[in-house]
């Protein structure tokens, strides 16, 4: 029996929150591994890219696996293997917990999604995952609206309270970066649950208290004790 009080509306993060942002990152060099085997008769690049990710490199891979090729990085050819790691066809899965969470969800639960990145890739990941199937409702990518929109910013938050527009309902942001994801719920009064995975991307701290969830987990097993020990707070305060 899951235990989430009816008035509550749940709004997740995709990466790292509903699955794990590395296996987007593994397809994505797959794909890109692939082409270029059949396009430029370059081998490894996937394990090569894979390796400098392991390894915490975040930024040009594609130029550094080209320099271990002994190949000189050019302009066209790192854009050409960037857009094909950011529009292939995912494969990849919700976690375990994930799949537990909403299978024990009521059907009437309100779900939303708010997520970051390229909109076209995370419009992929949608896809892939199922999660118009599954209830989520909206699902927000905000570079829909532009990047400046992107996390910190409210407006994806606002819009979802203003989805929601009923007396009475607690608003629940599930997300892994607290760099961003709880910095807009937090001010906006909402409930905030980080969850931070093994193998994560984001592992970082917050830079500052107002960027704290008021609660962390490990998966998504133990939401609904964190949430129900949040709004306990709450009552009592």
């Amino acid at each position: 029996m899951c235990l989430i009080p009816p008035h509550c509306v749940l709004v997740f993060d995709l990466d790292d929150t509903l699955y794990l942002e590395r296996d987007f990152v593994r397809s994505g060099f797959q794909a890109v591994g692939k082409w270029a085997r059949a396009t430029k008769s370059l081998e490894n690049v996937e394990f090569l890219a894979m390796k400098l990710f392991i390894d915490g490199k975040r930024e040009r891979i594609f130029d550094a696996v080209l320099e271990e090729l002994g190949i000189k990085p050019d302009t066209r050819l790192v854009r050409d293997m960037v857009e094909v790691y950011r529009f292939h066809e995912p494969v990849i899965s919700l976690q375990p917990d994930t799949l537990n969470l909403l299978e024990l969800l009521p059907a009437e639960q309100k779900l939303a999604l708010v997520t970051d990145g390229h909109r076209q890739t995370q419009e992929n990941k949608v896809t892939a995952l199922g999660l118009q199937r599954l209830g989520f409702d909206p699902i927000l990518i905000t570079d829909v609206w532009g990047r400046t929109y992107w996390k910190p910013h409210r407006r994806a938050f606002e819009t979802i309270a203003g989805h929601f527009d009923e007396e009475g309902l607690e608003f629940v942001y599930v997300g892994d970066n607290s760099t961003k994801d709880f910095l807009a719920p937090n001010a906006m009064g909402w409930s905030t649950i980080r969850i931070a995975r093994a193998g994560r991307v984001h592992p970082g701290d917050p830079p500052s208290e107002r960027h704290c969830a008021q609660s962390t987990i490990a998966n998504l097993d133990e939401l609904p004790d964190a949430l129900n020990q949040i709004l306990n707070r709450k009552a009592a305060s």
